[in-house]
């Protein structure tokens, strides 16, 4: 089968390109509830064949850089949350034995609240959206919502609120997500595709005096450019005035080579190719700065040990642009959802991310580096100008939270998925935002279970964590 025509089977699966009614795609939705019921998704219960968690784990440390597989186990090992963050193998395997209505949409793929933020779109808005897409693949919209409900039940765990509050926000997504989506199914389209949430949005729904000050504190802040805000952070001068990026091991760091020439050789081969995949009038912006130096940049939880640059390049009078060169990996849901359409992995990233957002920055694009068959997707450094707090959301703010991230997860799955399937099947009363609440309460459980494994194999030596002193 070649390329195209696996792109268009994959697409096929995505939405009805048959122009048949909106209204009979909706009674399709209606009909699912008879095979697969909406309380059906409540609880979870392990099946007696679920692998070793921290097997799971170790398998998909293969591949990484291997000194730095210590770093990532001691940031998953600081909560349940972060464990969670970083085991979104573990949880695609367990969704596998859900119940799932097969309706797929272009999916996070690691779908929890701390992959939402705010950043400038080209037009120098600030959206709020979904930010990481490493996992990104057409799959079944559920799984994208329930892996967020359980992220939302962690969070309110770790700020040690009261259970009820951990519900209220599950519930809270789900009924955003229910109808917004009910909304999309009435829209055509281009009105879907042009729809986006920002960041004034988020300020507006706060009802904390406080977060509200500082969250309008960041709007302001979030005017500056990334680049020349990090530019004298990142960035040192050296013994003959040229520019290089400042080493702080082991989370920052040079590769040690012939002077490092042959990796940066590497890396300027890696961009001729990734310019390829660059629109013209991108890449001609592109073609005005200079390459000038690269380094390992450990990011993230679930990333660590993948291979990850932070690339300077600088146009003339010294405008600094950042870029972040990552290594893409298979999704974790292909083992489940099937393979991607795309052969090069950041290809699959990078064309997910511009399916799922609103605006995507524009220096997106993939490429390949060195001899080793490893693939990349290469965007702008930190373009993710405003992050969340979760740390400071009692229970009224977690509930107001989770109603706008339902709501832009409902956005982002409209925008490739069937609004009007998805939406007859969600109905119009809560059935099934009590049923994933149910489930994501009793998930929240068995990540804690995990958790406490891992801790244990840290202890006994089975892995070896290192905890980073903050």
């Amino acid at each position: 089968m070649s390329q195209e025509d696996f792109s268009k089977k994959q697409s096929a699966l995505l939405h009805d390109a048959t122009i048949t009614p909106r209204d009979d795609r909706k009674d399709r939705g209606k009909t699912l509830r008879a095979s697969i019921t909406r309380a059906s998704h409540a609880g979870w219960k392990a099946p007696a064949n679920r692998r070793d968690p921290i097997e799971l784990l170790e398998e998909s440390n293969e591949g990484r850089i291997s000194e730095l597989t210590p770093i990532r186990w001691g940031r998953m090992m600081a909560s349940p949350f972060t464990f969670f963050r970083g085991a979104a193998a573990l949880m695609a395997a367990d969704l596998e034995h859900t119940p799932s209505t097969k309706v797929y949409v272009q999916t996070c793929g690691d779908c929890h609240l701390l992959n939402f933020g705010a950043f400038a779109t080209p037009e120098r808005n600030l959206s709020f959206d979904i930010n990481d897409f490493d996992e990104t693949l057409p799959a079944t919209w559920e799984w994208d919502l329930k892996r967020l409900t359980v992220s939302f039940v962690l969070a309110a765990r770790e700020n040690g609120l009261k259970p009820k509050f951990a519900a209220a926000a599950t519930r809270a997504v789900c009924s955003a997500y229910r109808e917004k989506m009910a909304e999309y199914a009435r829209m055509s389209i281009l009105d879907i595709w042009y729809d986006r949430i920002d960041w004034q949005h988020v300020i507006a729904a706060t009802t904390s005096p406080d977060l509200k000050v500082r969250r309008e504190q960041q709007l302001s802040k979030a005017q500056k450019r990334n680049s020349e805000y990090y530019f004298p952070k990142l960035v040192e001068t050296g013994s003959h005035g040229n520019y290089t990026i400042k080493d702080s091991p082991p989370t920052i760091y040079h590769v040690e080579d012939t002077d490092g020439s042959n990796f940066k050789n590497s890396v300027e081969h890696a961009l001729e190719r990734y310019k390829l995949t660059l629109q013209e009038d991108k890449r001609r912006l592109f073609n005005r700065y200079k390459f000038v130096d690269c380094a390992i940049k450990v990011v993230g939880i679930g990333s660590v040990g993948t291979t990850c640059l932070v690339l300077l390049l600088l146009a003339p009078d010294d405008e600094p642009l950042f870029l972040q060169m990552k290594e893409a990996r298979l999704s974790v849901l292909e083992p489940y959802a099937g393979a991607s359409a795309f052969e090069n992995r950041g290809q699959r990233v990078v064309e997910g991310q511009r399916i799922i957002q609103s605006a995507s920055d524009i220096f997106l694009g993939w490429t390949e580096f060195g001899d080793n068959g490893k693939h990349f997707y290469i965007r702008q450094l930190r373009d993710t100008k405003i992050k969340l707090e979760p740390e400071l959301w009692d229970g009224k703010i977690m509930t107001e939270m989770a109603l706008i991230m339902g709501a832009v997860l409902a956005r982002a799955h409209a925008r490739s998925g069937d609004s009007a399937v998805i939406s007859g099947y969600l109905g119009t009363n809560a059935e099934f935002d009590e049923a994933v609440a149910d489930f994501a309460l009793n998930y929240a459980d068995q990540v804690d279970r995990d958790h406490a494994m891992l801790v244990q194999a840290a202890k006994s030596g089975r892995i070896k964590a290192l905890e980073e002193v903050v």
